[in-house]
């Protein structure tokens, strides 16, 4: 396979290796995902919607899609920088690329009649490129972002046990602080379909997709870097169920996944607002009281705090992403490997899930919600966004070793 064929995933199983002698399915996991699955859907479903359970069941797409495609942003962004394999990140841009084709007419007034989804858009200024970059150094350390702490907890990690509790922290900490970060030097939303059209804006940030790609391609002949297709020995029926996908299969699902979340939810599909509800949910169990905190008086901040996390779309996406991809990890017979976590591993979860956490409510979001969700409606931000964690990312690569993580 040529360097420009985006659709190669790194995981193929080397040539020659028989079926036989693939891993097992973890049977255990496999139906505790499935039993707890279908549970969920269907206590969703009674407790507060049918709607809400469609989205419950879309996170789990979503957590199947990502563990099976390993398509993880931090090791995407890391591979490009320390080995000028840029595969990952050009598969990033595609499925923006192909969102924003989407999304842009659907937010703009072009949505089926009777739904009015909004984008992604948020202020740019102080806050935003302070959060971006915390978030960019903090998913080198943490070994994952938003979306890639949920799946390999659901896969099993450890090490993302302590990395989620601490990015749920630093949340919380962001949430407080929010309001100070956003009175500082600043500007409105801008959504680029307003100032161009929505055809301007899909030509532009097509344009500009397509130009940070051939700046990858570039950068592998540069680098001499090729890289060779390896035949799997699974049928197409049993990889799909067992992995592992191409970038280009799991790209696709999460692109139509997350244009399914856009008309249903009526926002893009966002992770990181979970993980400060949960925070504050936490806090307010044991007599803390957040609600005397600007963040949580907002409306949105205020409902989510008064009502049960099984009526926040975001909560329950996460929670549907992660089972998704437990059932994803067993299927595939990687389910909770044995890992020795190091006192500098640990303390790598933990400095970087603070950063993730108050560098995500300092940016609006995460990858997900900032990079995926930000560039694909349109908005300014996420550019901003994706250029300050991009800096983030080099200088955390730069730390890796100190904590007891491999540059590459």
């Amino acid at each position: 396979m040529s360097s420009v064929d985006i659709a190669s995933s790194g995981s193929s199983t080397p040539t020659g290796e028989t079926a036989s002698r693939l891993p097992s399915i973890d049977r255990t996991a496999s139906v505790f995902a499935v039993l707890a699955l279908l549970g969920g859907a269907v206590l969703i479903g009674n407790e507060v919607s049918a709607k809400m359970a469609v989205l419950f069941l879309i996170g789990s797409g979503l957590g199947f899609a990502l563990l099976h495609g390993a398509f993880g942003f931090t090791a995407g962004w890391r591979q490009l920088v320390t080995k000028s394999d840029g595969r990952g990140m050009r598969a990033q841009f595609l499925v923006i690329g192909l969102t924003m084709l989407a999304f842009i007419p659907l937010i703009n007034g072009y949505a089926p009649d009777g739904l009015s989804p909004a984008g992604a858009i948020a202020p740019v200024g102080t806050s935003l490129i302070v959060g971006a970059f915390l978030f960019g150094l903090g998913m080198q350390l943490g070994n994952g972002c938003g979306s890639g702490t949920l799946f390999a907890l659901g896969g099993g990690s450890k090490r993302m046990v302590i990395t989620l509790a601490f990015f749920i922290v630093g949340s919380v900490i962001g949430s407080i602080h929010l309001p100070w970060w956003l009175d500082q030097p600043g500007f409105d939303p801008v959504n680029l379909a307003t100032v161009f059209t929505i055809p301007g804006a899909i030509v532009l940030q097509a344009a500009a997709l397509a130009a940070l790609a051939w700046w990858t391609l570039r950068r592998e002949r540069k680098a001499g870097v090729t890289f060779t297709r390896e035949p799997h020995p699974r049928t197409t029926l049993a990889r799909l169920m067992r992995g592992p996908w191409p970038y280009f299969a799991a790209g696709l699902a999460i692109v139509g996944l997350n244009i399914a979340t856009l008309l249903i939810a009526g926002h893009p599909w966002t992770i990181t607002y979970g993980f400060a509800l949960w925070g504050a949910k936490a806090a307010q169990a044991v007599g803390f009281d957040m609600s005397q905190f600007e963040f949580w008086q907002w409306p949105k901040g205020a409902d989510a705090l008064s009502n049960s996390l099984l009526a926040d779309v975001t909560s329950v996406m996460n929670l549907g992403l992660v089972l998704g991809a437990m059932l994803a990890a067993a299927l595939a017979g990687s389910f909770a490997k044995p890992t020795r976590l190091s006192g500098r591993s640990v303390a790598g979860a933990v400095v970087g899930g603070l950063l993730m956490g108050y560098g995500a409510r300092l940016a609006f979001g995460c990858n997900i919600g900032a990079f995926l969700g930000g560039i694909g409606s349109g908005s300014l931000h996420g550019w901003i966004w994706f250029a300050l964690a991009f800096a983030g990312t080099i200088v955390g690569i730069r730390l890796r070793p100190f904590f007891g993580l491999s540059r590459d």
